[in-house]
């Protein structure tokens, strides 16, 4: 199929474009879901030099940070935010961030994404790994895109693409390219994303990712619920146990509330394909994300229910691994390898749903997985932590 391209940012050419607009009509395209596309470059405090593009089409509004590894801070449809409220409001450049500050906790000064990729070379809690100390969730967060790319089919729907190369490179350690691919097709309310992590070193490498999607209100409120196909249900530590019992339901804020976190091994159909969904107390707005258990094999499920400005939010995490360090998922077999010269594919969707004729239908898909396996809820931790 003909596509028109435009290219934003090439590093290797020093090719960079900055506070641009572009339109349906600067490609000549003329369709019933009129799209544009805008870059920003931001100023003042943490956020001066990040950027941000705004792709809109139809009446929904997707906001990315190239500077921060493509990520998705947020997703409006039709009037209704997909994303959530952290303390931090900036868009925070990596250039601002130590990652080894607070005992490894610093990623969490830039965190406030709806989609935030984590990995590739680990991902997890920080702590130690043989003689490597490792920070929260890995580097590939705070590493701005080296290339980003528009591109739309000439052809109805008019499908529209942006990605992006972000490169995981260090002397002796990794030579990890990640292209990031991000499409929606007029007229649906839903975007998708394909992610290819390729290994250009000569050496056999470890590696982790997850997908920290994270919601908060209007979808997530007290009263709502978790639809997730599983086989099985643990608790990350030991202060979430005394949530496993109400694991799939969401409380309201509460002052004191510490995260909590449960390990999941999903069910798929025969395709690998699986979704999980979160919907409201009224189930008439939610979210279904899909993703492929032959890529991402596990799926970890993150309650924050704290106040509003501390960060009342869930994540719906599928990954290589849970989010404990690395040094424990290798007896769990979950810390995959990748050969040189290797490439890996991710597939993660997400179906935005704005009424209680679409919730249903999800919540439907959900239970025709389940139906002939029964759920286990493991009372004990996958693994024992320090306390």
């Amino acid at each position: 199929m003909s596509t028109f391209e435009h290219i934003i940012t090439d590093s290797e050419n020093n090719h960079h474009e900055v506070d641009f607009h572009l339109t349906n009509d600067s490609f000549g395209i003329t369709c019933t879901a009129p799209f544009s596309l805008t870059h920003q470059l931001l100023s003042g405090g943490k956020q001066q030099g990040s950027e941000l593009l705004t792709l809109t089409q139809g009446d929904m509004t997707i906001r990315f940070v190239p500077t921060r590894a493509m990520a998705i801070l947020d997703v409006v449809v039709a009037g209704t935010r997909f994303g959530w409220d952290s303390s931090v409001k900036e868009v925070v450049n990596p250039a601002f961030i130590n990652q080894e500050a607070f005992g490894g906790l610093g990623w969490l000064e830039g965190f406030n994404e709806m989609v935030v990729r984590c990995g590739y070379q680990w991902a997890g809690h920080p702590g130690v790994d043989g003689e490597e100390m490792l920070t929260l969730h890995g580097r590939i967060q705070n590493t701005p895109a080296s290339f980003v790319k528009l591109t739309v089919d000439q052809s109805p729907p008019h499908n529209i693409t942006l990605s992006a190369r972000v490169d995981e490179k260090c002397f002796k350690r990794s030579d990890f390219e990640v292209w990031m691919h991000v499409s929606v097709t007029p007229g649906e309310n839903k975007l998708v994303i394909r992610d290819e992590l390729i290994n250009r070193g000569d050496y056999e490498r470890e590696y982790q990712v997850i997908y920290h999607n994270n919601f908060g209100t209007p979808v997530l409120d007290a009263g709502g619920q978790l639809h997730v196909p599983a086989k099985s249900v643990s608790p990350f530590n030991e202060y979430a146990k005394q949530g496993l019992a109400s694991w799939d339901s969401i409380d309201p804020p509460r002052k004191g509330f510490d995260e909590m976190v449960f390990n999941v091994f999903p069910i798929s159909d025969v395709q690998g394909n699986t979704t999980a969904v979160l919907h409201n107390a009224q189930a008439n707005k939610g979210v279904a994300v899909g993703y492929n258990t032959s890529q991402l094999p596990v799926l970890t499920i993150w309650k924050n229910l704290d106040t509003p400005k501390q960060g009342y939010v869930v994540g719906i995490e599928p990954g290589t691994s849970f989010a404990y360090n690395r040094r424990y998922q290798r007896a769990l077999g979950l810390v995959p390898t990748i050969g040189a010269n290797e490439s890996r594919e991710f597939d993660v969707s997400f179906t935005f749903l704005m009424n209680e004729q679409q919730v249903a239908s999800q919540v439907a898909d959900v239970i025709c997985l389940q139906h002939t396996t029964l759920l286990s809820l493991d009372d004990e931790p996958l693994v024992t932590l320090p306390s």
